[in-house]
């Protein structure tokens, strides 16, 4: 899989860009704040319909316009497909397939396949449980698009019975029955999504492992589960395979927790019971990762989490595009060897760096210059060169009011 077109209008500093890609390495070069990271993002957010970012959609939006556009021509397997993106101050976002509208945004995602290292993922293993559930939920995304539908569904389910909760726990005369049909419709999506996270983490679990011991031979082995406070440890166990049954029998277990903490859940007004209360535990020998790992090993960690989501989106047939934003400034020797080791047998990886020394020689391919103009708050975006020449046969960039 590869990307071989990428648009942009009022993206972030973009005012407006259409740059050609090519298979292999391309490297985008700039200083801090030129705009470089933004292109990555732009990708991100086409194949998660998220920023790694920020939370919120808004500030993609070029401030002083109403909208934001992406687009992006994938090729897998020969076939190519144009997806596209707006995202719409005050209003819902609309997508494309091949310049057709779809009914929902989510329905472009698995067109494109990414995986994106950034500084930012040292959240993975310090930040809080948010940040391990949004990593494994995407991934699972990725791999079966229509669990999107399902996240969803159980967002909007739990909403509406978190404020039914606040409601009936302040009114004697409340009537409990709605909460039951609640409770069904929570524990029916939610068991869909706890059965697809399972089977994630134990098919993750031995890439992440080999992943780790490569970057960091010397530390203690890494390993990765889940908890849960209402599943039963054998079915939390790594090890477990996957059975077809599970999410009928997670449904079961599931109604049976909500009616056991029903009392507790309206005398605080919050469900506790649901997958939005589980962690994604990382494990470094017999000590979880976070609070305890240095610097170095939590590198290593974050690291060896997106190799192993490499590796195994690359097992299901369609190989990722590569996005490392700015990330060899930050690693030693034997992890800047690591991660251009798998970078190098990418079909299409794509790099932002200040300096061009901040890449491994091995991945110096096409580049491309990013510039801005402006004043430093409305900085526009561009190329300091249409067809730049860095180690073969280029990319060609076209970027609206860029120097050059």
């Amino acid at each position: 899989m590869h990307i071989r077109a990428l648009t942009l209008r009022d993206f972030r500093s973009w005012e407006h860009a259409e740059i050609e890609l090519s298979t292999g390495p391309t490297v985008f070069l700039g200083a801090n704040g030129n705009g470089k990271t933004n292109l990555l993002e732009a990708l991100g957010y086409l194949s998660t319909l998220g920023s790694h970012r920020v939370s919120t959609d808004a500030p993609l939006v070029r401030a002083g316009a109403e909208h934001a556009r992406i687009g992006a021509n994938v090729v897998h397997l020969g076939r190519e497909l144009r997806i596209d993106v707006e995202l719409n101050r005050g209003a819902a976002n609309r997508a494309q397939i091949n310049r057709s509208p779809v009914r929902r945004p989510r329905e472009i995602l698995g067109i494109l396949h990414t995986v994106l290292f950034a500084p930012e993922d040292l959240a993975l293993v310090r930040g809080d449980p948010g940040e391990r559930r949004r990593f494994l939920d995407e991934l699972c995304t990725a791999r079966r698009p229509g669990l999107a539908g399902v996240r969803a569904d159980y967002d909007r389910v739990l909403r509406q019975r978190s404020a039914l909760l606040k409601t009936a726990g302040r009114s004697a005369r409340a009537d409990l029955g709605t909460l039951d049909v609640w409770d069904g419709h929570l524990a029916a999506h939610a068991s869909v999504l706890l059965a697809e996270r399972l089977r994630l983490v134990h098919e993750l679990h031995p890439h992440l492992a080999r992943a780790y011991a490569a970057l960091a031979p010397e530390s203690r082995p890494a390993a990765i589960g889940y908890r849960s406070g209402a599943l039963p440890a054998e079915l939390l166990d790594p090890g477990r395979s996957p059975e077809p049954g599970d999410p009928a029998l997670l449904e079961e277990i599931l109604l049976r927790e909500l009616a056991t903490a029903r009392a507790k859940e309206l005398e605080r007004g919050v469900c506790l019971v649901g997958p939005h209360r589980d962690e994604l535990e990382l494990m470094l020998g017999e000590t979880p990762a976070k609070g305890f790992a240095s610097h170095g090993e939590s590198w290593s960690f974050a690291l060896a989490l997106r190799l192993a989501a490499f590796e195994l989106l690359r097992a299901d047939g369609a190989e990722p595009v590569l996005l490392l934003d700015d990330v060899f400034a930050e690693l030693d020797r034997r992890r800047r060897t690591a991660l251009a080791t798998v970078a190098a047998a990418a079909e299409q990886v794509l790099i932002t760096a200040a300096v061009p020394e901040d890449v491994p020689a091995e991945l110096i391919g096409a580049t491309l210059r990013v510039t801005t103009t402006g004043d430093p708050e409305h900085r526009i975006s561009g190329f300091a060169t249409e067809r730049p020449v860095a180690g073969g046969d280029p990319p060609a960039a076209v970027a609206g009011d860029s120097p050059g």
